[in-house]
């Protein structure tokens, strides 16, 4: 019998993270709150598995064979046989409350919970259940079928065992995992691309550079395939600006609150690729 991967938020996350399972042949189960956004989430998982395809990467019958070992629901009951559970709903720390009180009562005593959030901490999130040595992150990253680094995160009474079972859960993905032992917000990623991100907004927003100039010298003077304005507008400068907020609202440290400017554009709605315009135009 497969194992049981249960996924709580079809989203661009969330539907990744079960389109990678169901290739390395797990049964997910793919839950949302509404038909709508689970049909979007099936949706961007069959075009991508056919983007594979047309590459040449994947074959039909392993396209057919991945999209047959997802599912889809409404109900978060159906969790109660999941081997492992992923939660990628909303990054605010209610929701996510919310989301593992439930699992708490439903899933079977040897499930691991597990988190993808970017930044909160795991301890705060597995305050919310009787089992916080079962509670672990699983921070993937976007896009989740061609990005391989998987960040676990341990959270203050995360088990030995319980790492193990994450490890070796994402490895069997193809992933390559780093381990954060302590359990800070933002861990060791969103820390050092919000740094980075942070000030990359404040040289544009004083005047210093251009965000086209800003970017080539990060491409061209470290080695990064992607600027960090860049990186902004396709994470979702409101998404950014959620993380660095989490992390400053820990420890106060002034380089991760988030510049006027990215508050404004956030406020206007400009969002990045998602709505066409952020710190670049995408509407073409």
């Amino acid at each position: 019998m497969s194992q049981q991967l249960f996924v709580v938020g079809a989203g661009l996350m969330g539907s990744g993270i079960a389109q990678v399972a169901a290739s390395a042949g797990w049964a997910v189960t793919l839950r949302d709150v509404s038909d709508d956004a689970l049909a979007r989430g099936r949706s961007g998982i069959e075009k991508s598995l056919a983007r594979f395809v047309a590459k040449g990467t994947l074959s039909e019958s392993e396209h057919d064979a991945a999209v047959g070992r997802i599912t889809t629901t409404v109900d978060l009951e159906a969790a109660a046989d999941a081997d492992v559970v992923v939660e990628a709903v909303f990054e605010r720390l209610e929701v996510k409350h919310e989301v593992f009180r439930a699992l708490d009562s439903i899933c079977k005593p040897s499930a691991v919970l597990a988190t993808n959030t970017s930044a909160i901490p795991i301890t705060k999130i597995a305050a919310a259940t009787q089992r916080p040595e079962s509670v672990v992150g699983t921070h993937f990253f976007s896009p989740v079928p061609m990005m391989r680094l998987v960040e676990l995160v341990r959270g203050h009474h995360t088990s030995d065992e319980t790492l193990q079972t994450a490890r070796a859960f994402a490895e069997g993905l193809g992933k390559t995992c780093i381990v954060v032992n302590r359990d800070v917000a933002g861990f060791v990623t969103t820390r050092l691309i919000s740094a980075l991100a942070m000030e990359a907004v404040k040289l544009l927003e004083s005047g210093v550079a251009s965000a086209e100039d800003i970017d080539t010298a990060c491409k061209l003077g470290f080695g990064h395939v992607m600027g960090p304005l860049a990186t902004l507008d396709l994470t979702g400068t409101d998404i950014l600006r959620n993380a660095t907020m989490n992390i400053y609202s820990e420890g106060a440290d002034p380089k991760f609150y988030p510049p006027e400017l990215l508050s404004r554009m956030v406020d206007a709605g400009e969002l990045g690729r998602k709505s066409g315009r952020g710190f670049f135009d995408y509407s073409g």
